[in-house]
């Protein structure tokens, strides 16, 4: 299963999904991360599976709708992030179900790991056992 990590490795406040990187490769070995740009034009999985740095939270959550985003304004392409892209791919129509595992980014990189795995875990089984029936 393909796992999408976005971020921005040279901003402290977006860089804790690429932090994660390699340990989530050493945990979940038989899962695929992938390190992606909001910017790039991306060949969609069925099920897609991102996780990403989200402004506001105090804790991991995973969220399975656009709708539950606060919108914001989009004044210059350097406000063109992912959300702006699910969004326009959801236009037109070749967004597939999806969960985005948010970060809080001011938490350190243990706890992090740490709820992180307590929301993936049951997902990546759950989508294992899918798979095989």
């Amino acid at each position: 299963m393909e796992i999408w990590i976005f971020g921005n490795p040279d901003l402290p406040e977006d860089n804790l999904p690429i932090k994660l990187f390699p340990v989530l490769q050493k945990t979940y070995p038989q899962h695929k991360f992938i390190l992606q740009d909001p910017l790039d034009e991306w060949q969609m999985p069925e099920g897609l599976f991102i996780i990403d740095t989200i402004k506001g939270l105090d804790k991991v959550e995973v969220f399975e709708s656009l709708e539950q985003f606060e919108k914001t304004p989009n004044v210059t392409m350097h406000d063109y992030d992912l959300l702006t892209n699910l969004a326009f791919l959801k236009k037109l129509g070749k967004l597939p179900k999806f969960k985005i595992f948010g970060l809080p980014p001011d938490l350190g990189l243990d706890e992090a790991l740490n709820q992180l795995k307590l929301k993936l875990d049951p997902t990546l089984s759950a989508s294992a056992e899918n798979l095989e029936h």
